[in-house]
């Protein structure tokens, strides 16, 4: 299949956690630059009416439920050319109150979630000698948040496997990348107290959230990049003590 604004060959994507905010920015902005997209969903069906849209349920802390996804892809379009990992859970607690199931629960989206779907996706990406795995990671990873130990590790191991699979997968043209997307508006977000997202300003130099139409541009820009692996990318104005 063609895509119907050039003559190459069509982009497929799959984004996991797609009926979230960032998410549907995500896929809105492949879409919008003439990507097939797989919206993966698990709790909220995706019901958008697109030609090159396909909703798939994905449960990625299961693999035979990915698995199927990817396959559902492939039987449509033949190929997969990127996975981003995007979605994400927490469960916020000081590790003294703590229950063990929400560490679990939080690790198992976030993290082992991002090793299932890579493990499903690259195969079909070795084989075309191409592909790129973008895994949307947090500052937290970097900076630790109180209240957020699971979350924290979790985003933290996924950078770890980030540069683990951009080593493996280089032989392959396959590309992985992270991008930690800074505090945007969404569902997670709207929790927050007034003085939590004031105080998530402040710590930007430029003293604002970030916003998801600018994030998924960013993320779709380096989609599309051919030399550019084992990268992490912060998109905000938060310093960090380390890089």
């Amino acid at each position: 299949m063609a895509d119907a604004n050039t003559s190459r060959p069509s982009r497929v994507a799959l984004v996991t956690g797609a009926a979230g905010g960032l998410g549907r920015a995500l896929v809105e902005e492949l879409l919008a630059q003439g990507w097939q997209v797989g919206a993966g969903w698990h709790q909220k069906p995706i019901s958008q009416p697109h030609p090159a849209l396909l909703p798939v349920p994905l449960d990625v802390t299961s693999a035979p439920s990915v698995q199927a996804a990817v396959q559902q892809l492939l039987d449509r379009w033949h190929r997969l050319d990127l996975l981003i990992h995007n979605a994400g859970l927490t469960r916020d607690s000081l590790i003294a109150q703590m229950q063990p199931a929400d560490w679990e629960a939080v690790l198992a989206v976030n993290l082992k979630g991002a090793f299932l779907c890579a493990r499903a996706a690259l195969p079909v990406m070795q084989q075309q000698r191409s592909g790129h795995i973008i895994h949307i990671s947090s500052h937290a990873a970097r900076a630790g948040t109180r209240g957020q130990a699971n979350y924290a590790a979790a985003k933290a191991a996924l950078l770890g496997l980030t540069l683990s699979l951009a080593r493996e997968a280089a032989p392959y043209d396959v590309r992985v990348n992270a991008v930690l997307p800074g505090v945007l508006p969404t569902e997670m977000t709207r929790r927050l107290r007034p003085e939590q997202i004031n105080a998530l300003a402040e710590a930007n130099l430029l003293r604002r959230l970030n916003d998801l139409a600018e994030v998924a541009r960013f993320v779709v820009f380096l989609a599309g990049m051919k030399n550019v692996s084992g990268q992490i990318f912060q998109l905000d104005s938060r310093l960090n003590s380390w890089t």
